[in-house]
């Protein structure tokens, strides 16, 4: 089958929604499927794969200092070059799509939902954003914004229904599919909740078999001697929480090393905190890495410290940790819930100065039980249901459902 995937952001830029579009892509390829992937074209100084024909790059703007990130206007003018683009593959011999699979939760949105329409074909929509609570961390009048938000999804979808907060706009995204798909159980119990769909399908975002295979025989069989050795991974962005992060590894007191892998806009104020705070000679800032060194340090790390607290839908690191024997401290507690081990969960207080002490705690508690050899171990269900080749295969099982198959 010939699946159209859209995404939000192109699937080569940093963020697990992007990786997990890029290894589906891969994975249903290998299946035998036909795969597009429709997303803004991408700006930063070291484009990849801008010849791939998978890739339908539309015109965008970049909307980071860094051009990392871009956006897409969902227009006529956008949805008249997404049609021009696919009859060109079309009549380059691929088979014309049989259902758009949205990965998105913006413009990508408006305009595979509107693509599915013009096709009379399914959508597959998963839901990877939170969006309440993303706006709520990161726009200063939310109420606003969410309200601007649905007023442009209702011009953008027509009857996509009625509402102003971020359930509501959620509800509307879903209207138009035949199926909803999430990344965790508890974000699919929410979205049940919330009346977006039901039954939502739980599907994981997995990681790549085969590179886990090389990163854990490239891994040494024993741990290296040494401090505890912590690694923190993602977008530096205040939802994400790597401040308090390095506010709380200073407050732990530890003798351990922490290495900061990723980037993003508040890179310079942690860079300021950790001298502030004296951490030079403990904290490494490692930057942006490919996916496989990045999975290759976090398998070398003794611990991943995780610090989003109800944002994440899923939250792929631990379990990119847990599936190469690496536990994970971590601050979320619906993501907690979705591991039977393997971790160290914090407590998760009302307010910002209780949840930096309980997570100052839980790095001491996992430091002492590193150094004592007690650190918990992941477990084996984790760790296989995390392979993105049995990830594909229970999305197909969705699309051939959903196309009557």
């Amino acid at each position: 089958m010939h699946i159209v995937i859209f995404g939000d952001q192109h699937v080569e830029t940093l963020g697990g929604a992007q990786v997990s579009t890029r290894l589906q892509r891969s994975f249903l390829e290998r299946a035998g499927h036909v795969v597009t992937v429709v997303a803004p074209r991408r700006w930063s100084r070291d484009p990849v794969n801008r010849d791939d024909p998978a890739y339908l790059d539309l015109p965008s703007v970049p909307v980071t200092w860094d051009r990392e990130y871009s956006f897409a206007w969902p227009g006529a003018s956008a949805d008249a070059f997404i049609d021009h683009a696919l009859t060109r593959r079309v009549a380059q011999g691929t088979p014309l799509p049989d259902l758009v699979h949205v990965q998105a939760d913006f413009w990508g949105a408006f305009l595979g939902h509107r693509l599915a329409r013009r096709l009379r074909v399914p959508v597959v929509h998963t839901m990877h954003n939170r969006v309440d609570v993303g706006i709520e961390a990161t726009a200063p009048f939310p109420g606003l914004v969410l309200r601007a938000l649905n007023a442009w999804r209702r011009r953008a979808l027509p009857g996509s229904g009625p509402g102003d907060d971020g359930w509501a706009y959620l509800r509307g995204l879903a209207r138009g599919a035949s199926a909803v798909t999430a990344p965790s159980r508890h974000f699919a119990r929410r979205l049940e909740e919330h009346g977006v769909f039901a039954p939502v399908d739980v599907v994981w975002n997995g990681i790549d078999d085969d590179v886990r295979a090389r990163v854990l025989q490239a891994a040494p069989i024993l741990r290296a001697p040494g401090r505890p050795r912590f690694v923190w991974l993602g977008r530096m962005s205040p939802e994400k929480r790597l401040l308090p992060a390095l506010e709380a590894f200073a407050d732990a007191g530890v003798r351990a090393e922490l290495e900061v892998i990723g980037g993003g806009f508040e890179l310079e104020k942690a860079r300021r905190l950790v001298a502030q705070r004296g951490l030079g000679d403990r904290v490494r800032f490692a930057g942006r890495l490919p996916y496989e060194q990045t999975l290759a340090r976090i398998a070398a790390a003794d611990a991943l410290i995780q610090t989003s607290i109800g944002f994440e839908t899923q939250g792929m690191t631990p379990f990119e940790a847990a599936t190469l024997g690496t536990p994970s401290i971590i601050s979320d507690p619906d993501i907690a819930g979705e591991f039977d081990g393997g971790i160290w969960a914090v407590p998760a207080p009302d307010d910002e100065p209780g949840r930096i002490a309980a997570l100052a705690a839980a790095i001491r508690t996992a430091a002492d039980d590193i150094a004592a050899g007690t650190a918990p171990v992941p477990t084996e269900r984790v760790a296989h249901e995390f392979l993105q080749s049995s990830r594909t295969a229970a999305m197909v099982e969705v699309y051939e459902r959903v196309l009557g198959r």
